[in-house]
């Protein structure tokens, strides 16, 4: 008997290993990836999906792939969302608006990531010089010394990292 379901086990294992996709037939998906900042790193993300049809059409028209409109997403809960923080006037660059590359916070591998985040607008004010920052650290110090505000809409988009400091999918 013991030797029948040992075959048995054997020859469905072997079936479901035929049936099995090989790594040529499976299809690959490319998503065009935004360059921005992590910590002082260099990283590469993804837009998915947005809560806000004006952003998600907005992340649509500049990455030329499609960002899905999820509302329900805005009702994610505060402790299930990290930051981004992204820049409407200063510095020329890849950013939304067309200025500096957005700056993330909570990277792959640290407490508190998550592929999900809160929205945070960033104005330079007058008379502020406007420079690159690269981590929260830099935008707080400069929030805290009044050179720049911070606004939060409501708004949450999924934005995966691709390519992290010490990592990569």
């Amino acid at each position: 008997m013991k030797k029948i379901a040992l075959f048995t086990l054997v020859i469905l294992a072997l079936t479901l290993a035929a049936c099995a996709p090989k790594e040529a037939e499976m299809p690959k998906a490319e998503l065009p990836a935004g360059k921005a900042w992590a910590e002082g790193k260099e990283i590469y993300f993804v837009h998915t999906e947005a809560s806000d049809a004006g952003v998600a059409e907005k992340l649509t028209g500049m990455m030329k792939s499609p960002v899905i409109l999820v509302p329900s997403l805005a009702s994610v809960p505060d402790e299930s969302l990290a930051n981004v923080y992204v820049f409407t006037n200063g510095l020329e660059g890849s950013g939304p608006f067309g200025f500096q590359a957005d700056v993330f916070d909570n990277p792959p591998g640290t407490d508190g990531y998550s592929p999900l985040r809160r929205l945070n607008v960033i104005a330079w004010g007058d008379g502020a010089t406007a420079r690159e920052l690269k981590s929260v650290a830099e935008v707080l110090d400069a929030e805290a010394a009044g050179e720049l505000t911070i606004e939060q809409p409501g708004v949450v988009i999924n934005m995966p990292f691709v390519v992290w400091d010490g990592g990569q999918r």
